[in-house]
């Protein structure tokens, strides 16, 4: 057990927010979680009132891009019991995105009950309602106060919460885009790296303007082949058979998308990892084979997409009332939430062992 230090607000937030009515990204909890690497060791743990830190100007993070993060929820259970969304899995694709870029590993004890001492501080921010959640942001950046082209040997760590409702409220337009790249084979594409969404967020713009939710990127070489959203994994459906494109390098390997994927196996459902062209699914329209298409992530949770613009031209696809995607959220969403047995053991128990 780690000792963490833990510094109270004097007055909350909480009352001043309309829990039925969420806006994602908008709601921070009061506190936060920080914790410091000098070069040799991880050391002052500490719980402080969620707020500005002091940066030097020239923080390594700011300047050569070394930041990683990832997201995640936790959600209050049916017997009002607080637990986490598989936090392992967060963490162990958080020290494979610091490994890729060069960053310090963060102890599994720091990660996992830094979330917990968070949520337990913070349990009021985590609402009930349906599609509601406390969101969870654990970060990683370069504190070097030094101008060099290096890995940096000081690091914080820090997560902080968020309450939140539904990202999407609507089936999805989505460009397929084949001009700008999000990654290549070699690159940063599976790492949760701040610098991926920065370079993703101009192609996302021109989308936007053009009416659209978001961009499906395609392969840097062809532009052919089904990559993933800004923010989401996407799943192409047609009968029974669930197709998403593999994870090569390129793609970001998404919790959401392995509990889908394993989630659908268990019903009964036909799953391919495997590289899907958009000439494939074009070809599935014509034959009327094409029968949905959905986007998976943390934020997303399961969302229905309705149009595919490729090139200018549209392929429509009409949301279904019975969806294997909403089929397969529900599961999901009574597995957080324990209406249904945790089968697979995602749910990670926040014990109430301190005061709230």
């Amino acid at each position: 057990m780690i000792d963490i230090k833990i510094s109270k607000v004097s007055n909350s937030r909480h009352g001043e927010v309309d829990f039925s009515n969420l806006v994602f990204g908008k709601e921070f909890s009061d506190h936060m979680f920080i914790a410091d690497y000098d070069g040799k060791e991880w050391k002052n743990f500490r719980i402080q009132p969620y707020g500005p830190i002091p940066l030097s100007p020239s923080l390594s993070c700011m300047h050569y891009g070394q930041a990683i993060f990832e997201g995640m929820k936790a959600y209050r259970a049916i017997d009002n019991t607080i637990q986490i969304f598989r936090p392992y899995d967060n963490f162990k694709r958080m020290n494979e995105s610091a490994e890729r870029m060069c960053m310090q590993p963060v102890p599994e004890e720091v990660f996992i009950e830094g979330l917990k001492a968070l949520c337990r501080m913070d349990s009021n921010w985590i609402p009930s309602n349906e599609g509601s959640a406390l969101y969870l942001r654990p970060f990683l950046i370069a504190t070097d106060d030094f101008l060099g082209i290096h890995p940096s040997s000081n690091y914080m760590f820090m997560i902080y919460g968020c309450s939140v409702g539904a990202y999407y409220n609507k089936p999805l337009k989505i460009k397929v885009e084949t001009e700008f790249v999000r990654a290549v084979k070699g690159g940063v594409g599976e790492a949760k790296t701040a610098g991926n969404y920065a370079s993703a967020m101009y192609a996302t713009h021109i989308a936007e303007k053009e009416g659209f939710h978001q961009v499906l990127w395609t392969d840097a070489f062809e532009h052919k082949y089904l990559e993933e959203l800004g923010s989401s994994n996407v799943f192409i459906v047609s009968g029974k058979t669930l197709i998403t494109p593999a994870s090569n390098g390129t793609v970001l390997k998404g919790v959401t998308r392995d509990s889908v994927i394993q989630l659908a196996k268990k019903y009964g459902y036909t799953v391919g990892e495997r590289p899907i062209s958009i000439d494939e699914v074009i070809e599935l329209d014509k034959n009327g084979l094409l029968d949905e298409a959905f986007a998976t992530g943390t934020a997303a949770t399961v969302s229905p997409i309705c149009e595919l613009s490729y090139k200018g031209v549209s392929i429509h696809i009409k949301p279904k009332e019975n969806s294997i995607a909403a089929e397969l959220k529900s599961h999901l969403e009574n597995i957080k939430r324990s209406k249904e047995e945790d089968v697979f053991g995602w749910n990670e128990k926040v014990v109430m062992t301190q005061t709230s």
